[in-house]
């Protein structure tokens, strides 16, 4: 019997996972004769518009990468994009412009480390996993997959490739939402019993603009469910320890009828406009609740087609007291003044989290100069540094497909008039003895 083969029967739960991975990862770049640690990063980007062009600025600030190859079928971002590049005194990437599928091309280049993709939602699960099977690393806007199978097909490459597939899901890294996470972790809530989010933002003039995102309208048309999930969830996965220790287990989801987006189409485009009187799938407001192996809930809305400012849907309840991300306050049992609220910001600034106190926020520039969200460099930096040690980043396959999981399964819950639905297990139960998110 092989060594290989004895630590492979000897490693179980999370570190089989990571063993599995890191040394597929390891036979691929013996194979090509490449080393993670050596040389800076070679990243293609698909999909270069309003994210796109951001996660490309912002890579572009950050030292050792090289942007070889840049995919788009808008002519403007594609060479917009290539001028980010020179501006940032780089070599001219290569252009792959022949087309909706010419991004399958890119994939093939021999010379990319990483493809990175921000395009509609519909096309991340086939980059990544083109790019995954054609011996790269890959990256995509939020949601990561919109099906089960695609979350499973994205799971599978993964493991099967052993190339790690990242969920752009910056929002984890705002200090505010880490601190909340340094505080559980440290027992301040004591018990943690209950979360609640959302994506509770008005789009209707975004969704309604063919320049900005007209492709959230058209998937409204056939889908119900909560589907823009990744944003509140991700923080909250990592405060309850999904894929950490405890699961999602079922789902109930429910929602309004659609009125909104009907009548501000009307008002600010006409009564003649096919949107006007189309019928809309998705209703105006969503709410889901999901329930976890370990006996904890969780609450999540979704609404971008009522009018109202963007809130702060975030709360976090446990046995010693709670944060509320609406009201920016906090309560601990027996810190607080009883029965009071407390200011969150510097009455709990001795929470900070680590990763944050040995970080400068003005260091971070983008490549052309203006200061860009520190949350999406430190992510970028993160997930880089990762690959190049050959470790396994903060947020793994599994947290891809999970958080956006919820989009399929809640709409599979509203169909059904609000029943439960049972959520995969996309770990195979390895969570059980996967610890607990550290970023430090």
């Amino acid at each position: 019997m092989s060594d290989k083969k004895n630590r492979r029967e000897f490693l179980t739960g999370a570190n089989l996972a990571s063993a599995l991975v890191a040394e597929a990862a390891a036979d691929l770049r013996a194979a090509s004769g490449q080393s993670a640690g050596r040389g800076p990063l070679k990243l293609g980007f698909v999909g270069v518009g309003g994210r796109g062009s951001y996660h490309l600025d912002t890579c572009l600030g950050l030292d050792s990468v090289e942007v070889k190859a840049l995919c788009d079928i808008n002519p403007n971002y594609l060479y917009r994009a290539q001028r980010y590049v020179q501006e940032a005194g780089r070599p001219a990437p290569a252009l792959y412009d022949r087309g909706p599928m010419d991004w399958m091309r890119l994939c093939e280049r021999e010379d990319l480390d990483v493809v990175i993709t921000a395009t509609p939602w519909q096309w991340h699960a086939p980059v990544c996993v083109a790019a995954m099977k054609a011996g790269k690393h890959c990256a995509t806007e939020v949601p990561a997959a919109l099906t089960i199978d695609e979350c499973w097909e994205l799971v599978d490459t993964s493991e099967k490739t052993g190339k790690h597939c990242l969920m752009l899901e910056q929002v984890n890294y705002i200090a505010e939402l880490l601190r909340i996470l340094h505080m559980a972790q440290t027992g301040v809530f004591g018990e943690v019993l209950h979360a609640a989010g959302g994506y509770v933002h008005d789009l209707r003039l975004v969704k309604c603009d063919p320049e900005r995102e007209p492709w959230r309208m058209q998937f409204e048309f056939g889908h119900n469910g909560n589907l823009y999930p990744t944003h509140p969830i991700g923080p909250i996965a990592w405060w309850l320890n999904i894929n950490r220790g405890d699961r999602f287990k079922t789902l109930v989801s429910m929602s309004t009828k659609a009125v909104c987006n009907n009548a501000y189409v009307g008002l600010y485009y006409g009564e003649r406009h096919p949107y006007a009187t189309m019928k809309m799938a998705q209703g105006d407001s969503n709410t889901s609740l999901i329930s976890t192996e370990g006996g904890k809930t969780v609450t999540l809305h979704y609404d971008t087609n009522t009018p109202h400012p963007h809130t702060g849907e975030f709360r976090l309840q446990g046995t010693k007291g709670l944060f509320s991300g609406n009201l920016r306050k906090i309560h601990i049992e027996g810190r607080s003044p009883a029965g009071e609220w407390e200011p969150f910001d510097e009455r709990y600034r001795e929470f900070e989290h680590p990763l944050w106190r040995s970080i400068d926020p003005k260091k971070y520039k983008t490549a052309r100069g203006h200061g860009g969200g520190a949350d999406t460099a430190v992510m970028w930096e993160r997930y880089f540094k990762a690959i190049r040690a050959g470790q396994q980043p903060d947020m793994t396959v599994y947290d891809a497909a999970t958080w956006s999981a919820i989009i399929p399964v809640s709409e599979r819950s509203v169909a059904r008039n609000g029943a439960p639905v049972d959520f995969p297990d996309f770990t195979r139960g390895r969570w059980k003895s996967t610890p607990p998110i550290r970023l430090v």
